[in-house]
């Protein structure tokens, strides 16, 4: 009998232990199916607005009066559809305002932009992003239009260009999540060789750096997450 007790002392804390291990991976069998629940929930339709600041390519314009190398405001807006997890496309526009260095002539440009772009989405396959973060990479051609204020409307351009962008987002619910957006607007175009240099003033044909922070809200409720 004396046996019998000893045993039963000695099985009741290997089954303590045993029933701790089991409930520690239960538990994360939890977390981790929640965090790749969270990882495959894509928003098919969503719209985006983010605000952020720019930086032309002292190229784009006459030697003698540049722009500032960092301008306000910048203002993008956009639909995206996702057709998969990881592909979409999105339409999107972009405004910017330039302004003159201040030892130069003072102009002020508006130029804004148009974009048929390729959405690729791989945070499926990035497990070491904490969550619920993704990013997301886009890519794609448009058209460009840059616009002196004032006087100088005569040197207003327009031409094809080519964004390169890259985002990093942070879902706060279902409908809403933060992200921040930095792209490469390449513009096909050169600055045309103005005689004298002065008539070229506020004309812009260059390339354009975006940095800019938003939201995006889901606009259906259907998502993917098979």
């Amino acid at each position: 009998m004396y046996e019998s007790c000893r045993s039963t002392l000695q099985i009741k804390p290997f089954y303590k232990t045993m029933r701790s291990q089991f409930l520690k991976y239960i538990l994360a069998f939890l977390i981790l199916g929640n965090v790749h629940a969270q990882r495959k929930e894509i928003s098919t339709w969503s719209a985006q607005i983010s605000l952020g600041v720019n930086s032309p390519s002292k190229s784009g314009f006459i030697a003698s009066a540049p722009a500032q190398n960092l301008n306000l405001p910048t203002v993008n807006l956009g639909i995206q559809r996702m057709f998969s997890r990881t592909l979409g496309a999105k339409l999107d526009y972009g405004f910017n305002r330039f302004k003159s260095e201040s030892d130069t002539q003072e102009f002020k440009v508006n130029y804004s932009r148009i974009n048929a772009q390729l959405v690729y989405n791989p945070s499926k396959s990035l497990n070491f992003l904490p969550q619920p973060m993704q990013v997301i990479a886009h890519a794609g051609p448009g058209f460009s239009f840059a616009k002196p204020l004032g006087t100088l409307d005569n040197n207003k351009q327009s031409y094809l260009n080519f964004n390169l962008g890259f985002e990093v987002h942070y879902r706060i619910n279902k409908k809403v999540t933060l992200y921040s957006d930095i792209s490469y607007i390449y513009g096909f175009s050169k600055l045309e060789d103005y005689n004298p240099e002065i008539l070229g003033l506020g004309a812009f044909n260059g390339n354009v750096i975006d940095l800019s922070f938003g939201v995006s809200i889901a606009l259906s409720g259907c998502y993917y997450c098979e």
